[in-house]
């Protein structure tokens, strides 16, 4: 692994980890998602993150079974990558391959000119979630900051 790897911890921000989020629909998720990141990033704009991710979807499902989405996408006037970890107070449909519910999300927005180094934090996350005993560990999270220690706690592991 390279220095330049990036961390869970250098791109999510305690108040961009949420614990128990009520989602009606993958849609209203993802317009939840655009609404407390643009409230963290004010340089990012609610709208376009929302329609970015939306669009990403449309390409196909990013929820990759066990009840787990990666939704991400690029983001012009992005500058660093943001990422955003959220339990759902119960799953919802999002398409995902195994067409089970969705209760667990981690969400990754990139610069327009994401390099290679953000497919591979990609495939970093997919991997640590393919970990069902550390999924269920975040599940069993009942706050925000105890799910926040949880994956940054993991990750130095």
């Amino acid at each position: 692994m390279s220095q330049s790897t990036l961390s869970i911890k250098s791109i999510l921000a305690p108040e961009l980890t949420l614990c128990g989020v009520p989602g009606t629909s993958k849609k209203r998720i993802l317009e939840i998602i655009a609404e407390k990141v643009a409230r963290q990033y004010p340089e990012l704009d609610e709208s376009r993150i929302f329609n970015n991710l939306v669009a990403r979807e449309r390409l196909g499902s990013t929820g990759i079974g066990q009840g787990i989405a990666i939704p991400h996408c690029r983001l012009e006037d992005c500058k660093r990558v943001v990422g955003a970890l959220l339990t759902l107070s119960e799953g919802i449909s999002f398409d995902a391959i195994d067409n089970e519910p969705v209760d667990l999300l981690f969400v990754l927005l990139v610069p327009q000119e994401a390099t290679s180094e953000h497919l591979e934090l990609l495939s970093q996350l997919a991997e640590k979630f393919n970990d069902r005993s550390f999924c269920n560990r975040l599940r069993a999270c009942t706050d925000s900051e105890s799910l926040y220690n949880m994956i940054v706690q993991h990750e130095s592991q």
